[in-house]
């Protein structure tokens, strides 16, 4: 397995990001960006590249912040992510050049490009895919679904899979039935699996620190699930890698 430290500049920010690959699979592979959540690039958004390195992806750890931040206090970190909602050209840019660094990796297929998040990070893949990006695939988990531009969805040409928690207080039944409404008139081809019984951040083993049982807590079970509803997505449009 290699890493490599990548960086590029967007939106004005110096951004630090880890690339996964297995360098003994020859020829070009399906790549993967994988966005974190709102704290910054911690390691459950690494650790999930390195997983699907392993599989023969070629996956990108994507920064947030810029200089590889990490913010894990929770007041500190929620007026970055309101600023960031309120204009969601900062969403994009940042997004935007994570997509144009790995595509320029010479072992990735520029026509098999996936995008998936948790938290925040899935919401910066819904907005690259409403930028009308060419990507082939997004994934959302425990993302926020709500967005400013609900006409940009007629811009998406990928397929999008959200996983959601069905008592995530961070994503309620409104929202979730606005994000159907303004993907379904935007005819995007999309699906929607959400867990019964389920809160925020349930891929995440670390979710309990975070001291807020009644918004975030790991679940097994929806993580299990919801990951491989993601490998039969990517085994649909990006093909077994290697």
């Amino acid at each position: 397995m290699r890493t490599e430290t990548l960086t590029y500049q967007a939106d004005g920010l110096n951004m630090v990001n880890h690339l996964y690959w297995d360098e003994t699979l020859p020829g070009r592979r399906p790549g993967v960006l994988v966005f974190p959540e709102a704290f910054g690039l911690e390691d459950h958004a690494k650790s999930r590249a390195e997983r699907l390195a392993n599989m023969g992806y070629i996956a990108l750890a994507c920064d947030l912040h810029g200089d590889g931040k990490v913010i894990r206090d929770l007041p500190a970190v929620m007026p970055m992510i309101a600023a960031l909602r309120a204009d969601p050209v900062h969403i994009r840019a940042r997004a935007g050049g994570a997509l144009a660094a790995l595509v320029a990796r010479p072992q990735v297929d520029p026509q098999k490009i996936a995008a998936i998040g948790f938290c925040f990070g899935g919401t910066m893949s819904l907005d690259l895919a409403r930028s009308g990006a060419e990507i082939a695939a997004v994934v959302g988990f425990h993302c926020g679904l709500a967005t400013k531009d609900p006409q940009d969805a007629k811009n998406i040409r990928c397929k999008v899979l959200i996983c959601t928690g069905a008592d995530d207080p961070a994503v309620p039944a409104q929202q979730r039935a606005d994000f159907e409404k303004e993907m379904t008139d935007a005819k995007v081809d999309w699906r929607m699996h959400v867990y019964g019984g389920v809160l925020h951040s349930f891929t995440n083993p670390e979710a309990d620190r975070m001291g807020r049982p009644e918004l975030a807590r790991y679940d097994a079970g929806a993580d299990a699930r919801s990951w491989a509803e993601m490998l039969a997505l990517f085994d649909e449009v990006l093909g077994k890698p290697g």
